[in-house]
């Protein structure tokens, strides 16, 4: 029998899901019929004259076709992965029966299989869908809010010297050196740098919406942005285009999908390249430069060029590197003694090397 039904006193019962009684004529259980023709009968009734939305699967249909399709290309083909995934294990489940040991029990299973990324992003998911099934009016409250706690995962904690970044800029074509040069000094993202266009160029910066977020970013003017911004232009093929990075033909490196595959497989022959010339320097991510951006700035000001919401967010998922401080003096609370000098710095280094 399909989910919530049952067989008692001779008849076949809907269990209605806590909170939509008033759409089953206010009752708990709902008497659908004596016999199993019958009882299937008036649930298609039912539901055609409700238009009913009370399982996963269903909830999971309309979220693929009203939310997902709003959100970026990649993030889209992420939230796909994750529907697969979550769609026959959820899919006949009453959304009114999901709890929290649920969602933990899901994704511990997939954190052994797939690890924990995919697990937080699968549970993102139905999160986001249990929100938007409040918002629809299909249940009164989410079942899993505040009560499920994601996988701690540990970021990346890669950093790329100056040094590194020096030599990787000596491998590099004319196309890559003005690409690393740029996402160093403007921050931005892959998708975000390969869609730039002239127009982009103003008298007061380069003006651009972060597609991730919708908001606006006006970088403005310097020297080095100028000439990193001349560089890319130079480097283009000889097409027609109003990019400034671009492929050969003179096409955008982002496919609809917001796939780059293209420029993906060039970054990676340019990593064998370098591997190759310099063995001494570890292979980094195209995503590296821009950590390596935030963790060279002044957070309030990294913050800012990466376009976050708060130094929060820079610091929590970019920064890796120490935080710089100095050591506090005691002279503000101590008298002054003209007859005591400061030791200099090697007589410092004299008095460290007797305690030892």
């Amino acid at each position: 029998m399909p989910t919530r039904w049952r067989h008692k006193h001779g008849s076949y019962y809907f269990r209605v899901p806590p909170g939509l009684e008033h759409r089953w004529d206010g009752k708990k259980e709902f008497r659908l019929g004596a016999t199993l023709p019958e009882a299937y009968r008036m649930w298609a009734a039912r539901i055609e004259q409700t238009n009913e939305i009370w399982s996963m699967k269903q909830l999971f249909d309309r979220y693929q076709g009203e939310v997902v399709p709003t959100k970026a290309s990649k993030t889209q083909e992420s939230n796909l992965i994750s529907l697969r995934r979550l769609r026959p294990v959820f899919g006949d489940m009453a959304i009114a029966d999901i709890e929290s040991r649920h969602a933990y029990k899901y994704m511990d299973k997939v954190t052994r299989k797939h690890g924990p990324h995919s697990a937080n992003r699968d549970y993102e998911v139905l999160s986001h869908a249990l929100t938007k099934a409040v918002k629809w009016g299909i249940i009164g409250r989410h079942p899993t809010k505040g009560l499920v706690e994601k996988n701690h995962v540990t970021p990346r904690q890669r950093y790329l010297s100056d040094d590194e970044l020096l030599t990787a800029l000596d491998v590099a074509g004319p196309v890559l050196k003005a690409y690393i040069t740029l996402k160093y000094i403007t921050g931005l993202r892959r998708g975000d740098l390969l869609t730039l266009q002239m127009n982009n160029i103003t008298e007061d910066g380069l003006a651009l919406r972060i597609s991730k977020t919708g908001v606006g970013l006006l970088i403005e003017w310097t020297d080095e942005l100028r000439a990193a911004l001349s560089a890319a232009i130079d480097a283009r093929p000889k097409k027609p285009t109003n990019l400034i990075f671009c492929t050969r033909n003179g096409e955008c490196y982002v496919t609809p999908n917001g796939r780059a595959d293209s420029f993906d497989s060039l970054w990676g022959r340019f990593m064998k390249k370098l591997k190759k010339t310099h063995p001494e320097v570890e292979s980094f991510q195209e995503k590296d430069i821009r950590k390596k951006t935030a963790n060279d700035l002044d957070i309030v000001l990294a913050s800012k060029l990466l376009a976050h919401t708060s130094e929060a967010v820079t610091r929590r998922h970019y920064i890796v590197t120490s935080e710089k401080t100095s050591p506090h003096s005691m002279a503000r609370i101590q008298r002054h003694d003209p007859a005591v000098a400061p030791l200099r710095p090697e007589e410092i280094l004299m008095l460290r090397t007797d305690k030892e």
